[in-house]
């Protein structure tokens, strides 16, 4: 191998270096909120879930009619789907129900054909 076949460190190496280091970090910190977010959305999911077996137990309901039930009470209260679920599956522990939930559980309750 002769000095002419090897490529001289250029200059701008350490640039392009830096410039690698600098995306992977970025792109680390995207992943990780990425994680984050999935995270977040099982656990949510999991919540949902749970409140749509209150629910259905509750009003005597099909499993799919448990979901819009949520919805409604959601829109009715305007109040986040995942915040009405958390409180509705505290609630037989708590014993406590926020007024404006438990009207628009009844509500829907009734209006779906049951209770």
């Amino acid at each position: 191998m002769t000095d002419h076949d090897q490529e001289d460190p250029s200059p701008f190496d350490a640039d392009a270096d830096a410039l690698g280091a600098e995306e992977l970090a970025r792109k680390i910190g995207q992943l990780q909120r990425e994680i984050g977010q999935l995270q977040e959305a099982v656990i949510s999911h999991a919540v949902i879930d749970q409140a749509i077996g209150v629910v259905i137990s509750l009003g005597g309901l099909h499993p799919d009619q448990g979901f819009g039930v949520l919805r409604t009470v959601s829109q009715k209260t305007n109040i986040k789907l995942r915040e009405v679920a958390e409180q509705i599956v505290a609630w037989p522990a708590d014993q406590e129900l926020s007024p404006d939930i438990r009207q628009a559980l009844e509500t829907a309750l009734s209006q779906t054909g049951s209770v």
